[in-house]
Protein backbone atom coordinates (compact mmCIF):
# COMPACT_ATOMS: atom_id res chain seq x y z
CA UNK A 1 0.00 0.00 0.00
CA UNK A 2 1.61 3.22 -1.18
CA UNK A 3 2.09 5.88 1.70
CA UNK A 4 1.04 9.69 2.10
CA UNK A 5 2.39 12.07 4.24
CA UNK A 6 0.14 13.85 6.65
CA UNK A 7 1.31 17.63 8.10
CA UNK A 8 -0.47 18.76 11.45
CA UNK A 9 -0.19 22.48 12.22
CA UNK A 10 -1.09 24.16 15.41
CA UNK A 11 -2.95 27.79 13.97
CA UNK A 12 -4.60 30.53 15.63
CA UNK A 13 -7.90 30.79 14.85
CA UNK A 14 -7.95 34.21 12.73
CA UNK A 15 -5.93 32.12 10.31
CA UNK A 16 -6.95 28.96 9.93
CA UNK A 17 -9.00 29.58 6.59
CA UNK A 18 -6.20 31.38 5.50
CA UNK A 19 -3.54 28.95 6.03
CA UNK A 20 -6.41 25.96 4.71
CA UNK A 21 -6.91 28.02 1.61
CA UNK A 22 -2.88 28.04 1.14
CA UNK A 23 -2.28 24.81 1.84
CA UNK A 24 -4.81 23.93 -0.85
CA UNK A 25 -3.19 25.72 -3.03
CA UNK A 26 0.00 24.47 -2.62
CA UNK A 27 -1.38 20.85 -3.72
CA UNK A 28 -2.39 19.19 -0.26
CA UNK A 29 -5.20 16.81 -1.27
CA UNK A 30 -7.14 17.42 2.08
CA UNK A 31 -7.50 19.36 4.67
CA UNK A 32 -9.16 18.98 8.36
CA UNK A 33 -9.63 21.10 11.11
CA UNK A 34 -9.37 19.75 15.01
CA UNK A 35 -9.42 21.65 18.21
CA UNK A 36 -5.63 21.33 19.80
CA UNK A 37 -7.26 21.90 23.02
CA UNK A 38 -10.02 18.55 22.70
CA UNK A 39 -10.32 16.04 25.69
CA UNK A 40 -9.28 19.01 28.13
CA UNK A 41 -10.51 21.67 30.68
CA UNK A 42 -10.29 24.35 27.34
CA UNK A 43 -12.21 22.18 25.12
CA UNK A 44 -14.21 24.32 23.00
CA UNK A 45 -17.74 23.92 21.38
CA UNK A 46 -18.60 24.69 18.17
CA UNK A 47 -22.10 25.22 17.05
CA UNK A 48 -24.30 26.48 14.16
CA UNK A 49 -27.95 26.23 12.82
CA UNK A 50 -28.37 23.82 10.38
CA UNK A 51 -27.57 24.80 6.64
CA UNK A 52 -25.54 27.96 7.99
CA UNK A 53 -22.04 28.28 8.06
CA UNK A 54 -20.39 27.66 11.03
CA UNK A 55 -19.81 30.61 13.59
CA UNK A 56 -16.20 30.77 13.17
CA UNK A 57 -13.56 28.97 11.17
CA UNK A 58 -11.58 26.98 13.75
CA UNK A 59 -10.74 27.03 17.33
CA UNK A 60 -8.81 29.51 19.35
CA UNK A 61 -5.64 26.74 19.54
CA UNK A 62 -6.56 24.56 15.96
CA UNK A 63 -4.83 21.57 14.48
CA UNK A 64 -4.94 21.66 11.02
CA UNK A 65 -4.43 18.31 9.44
CA UNK A 66 -3.25 18.13 5.82
CA UNK A 67 -2.10 15.50 3.34
CA UNK A 68 0.28 15.55 1.17
CA UNK A 69 0.89 12.39 -1.59
CA UNK A 70 4.73 12.56 -0.68
CA UNK A 71 7.33 13.47 1.98
CA UNK A 72 8.95 16.10 -0.93
CA UNK A 73 5.75 17.79 -1.76
CA UNK A 74 4.97 18.11 1.98
CA UNK A 75 8.26 19.58 2.79
CA UNK A 76 8.39 22.11 0.52
CA UNK A 77 4.48 22.98 0.82
CA UNK A 78 5.68 24.00 4.31
CA UNK A 79 8.48 25.79 3.74
CA UNK A 80 6.57 27.93 1.20
CA UNK A 81 3.96 28.24 4.15
CA UNK A 82 5.85 29.29 6.27
CA UNK A 83 7.68 32.04 4.25
CA UNK A 84 4.29 34.17 4.41
CA UNK A 85 3.85 37.20 6.51
CA UNK A 86 0.34 35.71 7.45
CA UNK A 87 2.18 32.19 9.04
CA UNK A 88 4.13 33.81 11.59
CA UNK A 89 2.14 32.30 14.55
CA UNK A 90 1.59 28.85 12.95
CA UNK A 91 3.79 26.05 14.43
CA UNK A 92 4.54 22.39 13.19
CA UNK A 93 3.29 19.64 15.26
CA UNK A 94 4.16 16.90 13.13
CA UNK A 95 5.28 15.21 9.61
CA UNK A 96 4.81 11.69 9.25
CA UNK A 97 3.52 9.17 6.54
CA UNK A 98 0.25 7.42 7.22
CA UNK A 99 -1.43 4.76 4.99
CA UNK A 100 -3.54 5.55 1.61
CA UNK A 101 -7.27 4.88 2.21
CA UNK A 102 -8.60 6.63 -0.77
CA UNK A 103 -9.41 10.09 1.34
CA UNK A 104 -11.56 11.43 -2.03
CA UNK A 105 -13.74 9.05 -1.46
CA UNK A 106 -13.90 9.12 2.17
CA UNK A 107 -14.28 12.55 2.14
CA UNK A 108 -17.10 12.91 -0.82
CA UNK A 109 -20.13 13.70 1.48
CA UNK A 110 -18.00 17.04 1.89
CA UNK A 111 -18.48 18.25 -1.55
CA UNK A 112 -22.05 20.03 -1.97
CA UNK A 113 -22.62 21.86 -5.43
CA UNK A 114 -20.63 25.32 -5.70
CA UNK A 115 -22.58 28.51 -7.81
CA UNK A 116 -20.10 30.24 -10.00
CA UNK A 117 -22.59 32.72 -11.03
CA UNK A 118 -26.49 32.54 -10.61
CA UNK A 119 -26.87 30.01 -13.61
CA UNK A 120 -23.40 28.33 -14.02
CA UNK A 121 -22.77 25.43 -10.98
CA UNK A 122 -20.22 23.05 -10.44
CA UNK A 123 -21.92 19.71 -9.28
CA UNK A 124 -20.69 16.60 -8.12
CA UNK A 125 -21.83 13.76 -9.90
CA UNK A 126 -24.02 12.08 -6.69
CA UNK A 127 -25.65 15.47 -6.84
CA UNK A 128 -28.69 16.98 -8.85
CA UNK A 129 -28.41 20.24 -10.54
CA UNK A 130 -30.11 22.84 -8.80
CA UNK A 131 -32.87 24.22 -10.95
CA UNK A 132 -31.52 27.72 -12.11
CA UNK A 133 -28.36 26.07 -13.64
CA UNK A 134 -28.43 26.44 -16.73
CA UNK A 135 -24.67 25.34 -17.14
CA UNK A 136 -23.16 22.54 -15.15
CA UNK A 137 -19.80 21.45 -14.70
CA UNK A 138 -19.93 17.65 -13.77
CA UNK A 139 -16.74 17.53 -11.22
CA UNK A 140 -15.72 14.98 -8.62
CA UNK A 141 -13.00 15.90 -6.14
CA UNK A 142 -9.93 14.00 -7.11
CA UNK A 143 -5.61 13.90 -6.98
CA UNK A 144 -5.41 16.72 -8.89
CA UNK A 145 -5.99 20.83 -7.75
CA UNK A 146 -9.82 21.94 -8.65
CA UNK A 147 -12.94 22.05 -7.53
CA UNK A 148 -13.99 24.98 -7.66
CA UNK A 149 -14.29 25.39 -3.69
CA UNK A 150 -10.93 27.35 -3.52
CA UNK A 151 -11.57 31.61 -3.62
CA UNK A 152 -8.92 31.35 -6.76
CA UNK A 153 -10.55 28.59 -9.06
CA UNK A 154 -13.81 30.65 -8.15
CA UNK A 155 -12.76 34.06 -9.61
CA UNK A 156 -11.48 32.43 -12.96
CA UNK A 157 -14.67 30.73 -13.71
CA UNK A 158 -16.85 33.84 -12.79
CA UNK A 159 -14.59 35.98 -15.09
CA UNK A 160 -15.17 33.49 -18.04
CA UNK A 161 -18.65 33.09 -17.35
CA UNK A 162 -19.37 37.29 -17.49
CA UNK A 163 -17.28 37.36 -20.70
CA UNK A 164 -19.81 35.57 -22.20
CA UNK A 165 -19.53 33.07 -25.28
CA UNK A 166 -16.14 32.01 -26.22
CA UNK A 167 -17.32 30.12 -29.53
CA UNK A 168 -14.33 30.13 -31.84
CA UNK A 169 -11.66 30.80 -29.18
CA UNK A 170 -8.68 28.76 -28.83
CA UNK A 171 -7.92 28.75 -25.38
CA UNK A 172 -5.24 27.41 -22.92
CA UNK A 173 -5.13 26.66 -19.47
CA UNK A 174 -1.60 26.25 -18.00
CA UNK A 175 -1.23 24.22 -14.81
CA UNK A 176 -4.62 22.73 -15.66
CA UNK A 177 -4.74 20.35 -12.32
CA UNK A 178 -8.04 19.14 -12.90
CA UNK A 179 -9.23 20.70 -16.35
CA UNK A 180 -11.91 22.74 -14.39
CA UNK A 181 -11.06 26.06 -16.61
CA UNK A 182 -10.54 24.56 -19.91
CA UNK A 183 -13.82 22.69 -19.11
CA UNK A 184 -15.24 25.35 -17.84
CA UNK A 185 -14.37 27.68 -21.60
CA UNK A 186 -15.82 24.79 -23.40
CA UNK A 187 -18.95 24.65 -21.92
CA UNK A 188 -19.20 27.96 -22.65
CA UNK A 189 -18.62 27.85 -26.14
CA UNK A 190 -14.80 26.90 -26.74
CA UNK A 191 -14.16 24.55 -28.92
CA UNK A 192 -9.81 24.63 -29.54
CA UNK A 193 -9.05 24.14 -26.00
CA UNK A 194 -5.84 22.51 -24.60
CA UNK A 195 -4.82 21.93 -20.70
CA UNK A 196 -0.99 21.26 -19.64
CA UNK A 197 0.61 20.35 -16.56
CA UNK A 198 3.54 18.89 -15.57
CA UNK A 199 1.58 17.00 -12.96
CA UNK A 200 1.06 13.39 -14.84
CA UNK A 201 -2.07 12.96 -12.23
CA UNK A 202 -3.61 16.51 -13.77
CA UNK A 203 -3.26 15.13 -17.06
CA UNK A 204 -5.09 12.28 -16.11
CA UNK A 205 -7.79 14.02 -14.19
CA UNK A 206 -8.50 16.28 -17.04
CA UNK A 207 -9.12 13.78 -19.16
CA UNK A 208 -11.28 12.26 -17.39
CA UNK A 209 -13.62 15.05 -16.13
CA UNK A 210 -13.18 16.53 -19.98
CA UNK A 211 -14.57 13.20 -21.13
CA UNK A 212 -17.19 13.35 -18.22
CA UNK A 213 -18.69 16.66 -19.16
CA UNK A 214 -18.44 16.07 -23.17
CA UNK A 215 -15.90 18.55 -23.86
CA UNK A 216 -12.58 17.66 -25.95
CA UNK A 217 -9.00 18.92 -24.16
CA UNK A 218 -6.07 17.80 -25.86
CA UNK A 219 -4.18 17.51 -22.59
CA UNK A 220 -0.61 16.64 -21.67
CA UNK A 221 2.91 18.03 -21.00
CA UNK A 222 3.73 21.73 -20.91
CA UNK A 223 5.70 21.25 -24.73
CA UNK A 224 1.98 20.28 -25.57
CA UNK A 225 1.21 24.19 -25.91
CA UNK A 226 2.33 25.34 -29.43
CA UNK A 227 1.09 28.53 -31.07
CA UNK A 228 -1.23 31.86 -30.15
CA UNK A 229 -4.14 31.47 -27.81
CA UNK A 230 -6.83 33.81 -27.95
CA UNK A 231 -6.94 32.96 -24.08
CA UNK A 232 -4.31 31.72 -21.85
CA UNK A 233 -5.16 30.59 -17.81
CA UNK A 234 -2.81 30.22 -15.49
CA UNK A 235 -4.06 29.44 -11.67
CA UNK A 236 -0.86 28.50 -10.07
CA UNK A 237 0.91 30.51 -7.60
CA UNK A 238 2.69 33.99 -8.23
CA UNK A 239 6.55 32.15 -8.03
CA UNK A 240 6.09 30.29 -10.81
CA UNK A 241 4.28 32.67 -12.49
CA UNK A 242 6.88 35.19 -12.35
CA UNK A 243 9.35 32.71 -14.58
CA UNK A 244 6.23 31.73 -17.01
CA UNK A 245 5.99 35.57 -18.06
CA UNK A 246 7.96 35.21 -21.08
CA UNK A 247 6.51 31.98 -22.09
CA UNK A 248 2.84 32.36 -20.84
CA UNK A 249 2.90 35.90 -23.38
CA UNK A 250 4.58 34.13 -26.41
CA UNK A 251 1.28 32.60 -26.26
CA UNK A 252 -0.89 34.99 -26.92
CA UNK A 253 -2.49 36.53 -29.74
CA UNK A 254 -2.64 40.14 -30.20
CA UNK A 255 -5.83 40.89 -28.51
CA UNK A 256 -5.71 37.99 -26.34
CA UNK A 257 -6.40 37.95 -23.06
CA UNK A 258 -4.02 36.59 -19.93
CA UNK A 259 -6.27 35.56 -16.47
CA UNK A 260 -3.61 35.15 -13.84
CA UNK A 261 -4.78 33.67 -10.29
CA UNK A 262 -3.22 32.07 -7.38
CA UNK A 263 -2.02 35.41 -6.22
CA UNK A 264 -2.02 37.02 -2.48
CA UNK A 265 -3.70 40.62 -2.79
CA UNK A 266 0.34 42.21 -1.97
CA UNK A 267 2.12 40.23 -5.15
CA UNK A 268 -0.40 41.78 -7.45
CA UNK A 269 1.60 44.87 -7.73
CA UNK A 270 4.97 42.75 -8.46
CA UNK A 271 3.38 40.18 -10.61
CA UNK A 272 2.13 43.37 -12.95
CA UNK A 273 5.36 44.60 -13.13
CA UNK A 274 6.85 41.71 -14.23
CA UNK A 275 4.34 41.55 -17.20
CA UNK A 276 4.82 45.05 -18.09
CA UNK A 277 6.91 44.60 -21.15
CA UNK A 278 4.08 42.49 -22.79
CA UNK A 279 0.66 43.88 -21.06
CA UNK A 280 -0.97 45.79 -18.31
CA UNK A 281 -2.62 43.48 -15.84
CA UNK A 282 -4.86 44.66 -13.45
CA UNK A 283 -7.01 43.74 -10.36
CA UNK A 284 -10.33 42.77 -11.59
CA UNK A 285 -11.78 40.36 -8.98
CA UNK A 286 -10.41 39.54 -5.20
CA UNK A 287 -12.00 37.38 -2.50
CA UNK A 288 -10.38 36.08 1.05
CA UNK A 289 -7.07 37.80 0.21
CA UNK A 290 -6.45 36.67 -2.96
CA UNK A 291 -6.51 38.54 -6.19
CA UNK A 292 -7.36 37.74 -9.79
CA UNK A 293 -5.24 39.51 -12.44
CA UNK A 294 -6.29 39.89 -15.75
CA UNK A 295 -4.90 42.09 -19.15
CA UNK A 296 -5.30 42.13 -22.84
CA UNK A 297 -2.13 41.94 -25.28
Amino acid sequence: MSQLVELALICPQEQVERVSDALMELDALSVTVEDADADSPDEQALFGEPGMPIPRAGWQRSILKTLFGTQEEASEALTTLLAQDFAAEVHVQGLVPVDDQDWVRLTQSQFAPVPITESFWIVPSWHEAPPQARTVMRLDPGLAFGTGTHPTTRMCLRWLARQGEWSGRRVLDYGCGSGILAIAAGLLGATDLTGVDIDPAAVTSTGHNAEANGVKVQVGQPELAQGEFDLVLANILATPLKLLAPLLCAHLKPGASLVLAGLLERQAEELAAVYAPWLALSVTDAEDGWVLLTGTR
